[in-house]
């Protein structure tokens, strides 16, 4: 019995704190399956832009401009005689001068589909400095 007194009075047991981490992990692993499951079925790439109805009377004449994807350009008086551009200035010079002589006139805008966005908005936004209130896209 002295034997067994000297075990249980001997040394105590320290209790040791430890954070059990393993079901921590795979919670983390389940969401980290799921967020991968997930991720391929959204896509953020593509925008859904609003379809443009045709306008009830299109205008029997206007200025129309074509842009190219060689930064050329086209511009002239819809089923009359055009001029070819080579760049941006003489667009805005071509532009000014059928303006001038048609201030009436709308201006239809035409660009190639492999066209850089920025050079659309940028000849919209040289026709809006010239004072031309109707400017529209040419669409399929």
């Amino acid at each position: 019995m002295s034997q067994l007194s000297s075990l249980r009075s001997g040394r105590s047991r320290k209790f040791k704190a430890e954070i059990n981490v393993v079901p921590y992990i795979d919670v983390m692993l389940v969401l980290l399956i799921i967020f991968m499951a997930v991720a391929p079925t959204t896509n953020p790439s593509v925008i859904n832009l609003p379809s443009a109805g045709k306008t009830t009377q299109p205008p029997t004449e206007y200025i129309e401009i074509s842009l190219k994807a060689d930064h050329s350009s086209e511009i002239g008086i819809h089923g009359k005689k055009s001029v070819n551009t080579k760049n941006t200035q003489d667009l805005i010079q071509q532009l000014r001068e059928l303006h001038e002589e048609h201030p009436e006139l709308p201006v239809m805008i035409a660009a190639d589909k492999d066209i850089k966005y920025e050079e659309v908005v940028n000849t919209i936004g040289e026709a809006s400095k010239l004072g031309i209130q109707r400017v529209g896209l040419a669409t399929k």
